[in-house]
């Protein structure tokens, strides 16, 4: 019988900061798991390889669901996203062995496709009203069939969502950026640019936007009937979703559909949300949710009410979870969308992966397993670099919810 023989835990910062996992068997077969939490990537190194690794050396590698169970109800301390990452890179990479084994690609193992292709949203941003329309247009001729649009408020300096470069990366390698924020500022510009691109570029495509946990309830609602004959396909956080039931008066007033979960790590998380219908899109990931075998669990309860998945996918996420999530999406039948940001070409030099994009759509490898392979030579010219996420404060100096 295979055993798993050798587990590696790899930090590296090859345009950002990844953490992975590499779990190899006795027959010499390796998996990969992605381990990455922005902003605290090394605590779930330090669980993986302190706590983690010594209880996988010598169990089965194909014995996926008992090693899940072994980890989350194994340990007195419970979910969390630490926890829950640094299972989930287990998860993945008996996944990953497992397809090698059987020679298959993963999205074969999980039931075969159930669609052609997965269907994909870009991220376009501007320091003002002219230029996201540029970026929107940029995103157009590239082919997407979905794009999220994202304005610098006026004077206000600390809008999410806004590239500065070529990449979006909110994180800083000093200590917590502190940015203002005025959510009043916010509710009167957003919904204008919003509008702006419907009236420059009609309806033929999604139009999406990332509210990033910053309104009340009662301000969400405001803002989602505003912007109702902007017909989007989500508002994206809303409202912080520690208090699940001040969803449903977001729901009371508004038809702009809601789409939640990038925060939240476990099935218990989103339980309410989902079985009250509260929330139209599930936005969980792979990395952050349990692994693969978890965050199925989370999309079959979906599917029972009528929610679809909408995994989230930044770049602080790596090649390994976007190429788990592109087979996971491409088999469940209530896929929805998956977020996509392309890694920046140092993070290829470490991760070689098969995922392609092309007319709208992601396409995974055929190779079996994952279709990922991690060059641990060249991670070895990428070392790790402390950075933190950005801290809001509203005007008057109070700490709010970035």
């Amino acid at each position: 019988m295979s055993t798993i023989e050798r587990a590696e835990v790899f930090v590296a910062s090859p345009g950002r900061n990844f953490v992975t996992l590499r779990v190899t068997t006795s027959d010499g077969v390796t998996g990969l798991g992605d381990a990455t939490l922005n902003g605290r990537e090394l605590a779930v190194a330090a669980y993986l390889r302190d706590h983690v690794v010594p209880l996988l050396i010598g169990r089965d590698p194909a014995r996926i669901e008992d090693t899940w169970q072994y980890l989350y109800r194994g340990a007195y301390w419970r979910r969390g996203p630490v926890t829950m990452t640094a299972i989930a890179a287990v998860d993945t990479a008996l996944w990953d062995i497992k397809g090698k084994v059987a020679g298959l690609p993963l999205y074969q193992l999980l039931g075969g496709r159930s669609r052609d292709g997965v269907l994909v949203y870009g991220h376009a941003s501007g320091a003002d009203v002219p230029a996201l329309l540029d970026d929107v247009a940029r995103f157009r001729e590239l082919g997407y069939r979905a794009i999220r649009a994202q304005a610098a408020v006026p004077d206000v300096g600390g809008t999410y969502g806004v590239r500065k470069g070529v990449v979006y990366e909110p994180a800083a390698s000093s200590l917590p950026d502190e940015q203002p924020w005025s959510t009043e500022d916010y509710l009167d510009f957003a919904p204008t640019y919003l509008e702006a691109v419907r009236e420059r570029f009609g309806f033929d495509f999604h139009l999406l936007h990332d509210v990033h946990h910053r309104l009340t309830p009662i301000e969400a609602a405001r803002f989602g009937k505003r912007v109702e004959d902007c017909r989007l396909f989500w508002m994206e956080d809303p409202t912080p979703a520690e208090n699940q039931e001040s969803f449903r008066l977001i729901r009371q007033h508004t038809t702009t559909p809601v789409a939640v979960g990038e925060a939240l790590s476990s099935i218990w998380d989103v339980q309410q949300l989902i079985s009250e219908q509260l929330i139209d899109y599930v936005r969980t990931t792979v990395v952050h949710a349990g692994g693969i075998t978890h965050l199925r669990r989370i999309f079959d309860l979906a599917a029972l009410h009528q929610v679809r998945t909408g995994s989230h996918g930044a770049t602080d996420l790596s090649p390994v979870t976007l190429a788990a999530a592109v087979h996971l999406d491409l088999a469940v039948p209530n896929f929805g969308i998956q977020e996509y940001m392309p890694h920046v070409p140092e993070t290829a030099e470490v991760f070689r992966s098969g995922v392609r994009f092309d007319n709208g759509m992601l396409h995974p490898s055929e190779e079996p397993g994952l279709g990922v392979e991690y060059d641990e030579e060249a991670a070895e010219r990428f070392p790790y670099e402390p950075r933190y996420l950005p801290v809001a404060r509203r005007l008057d100096g109070s700490v709010h919810d970035w």
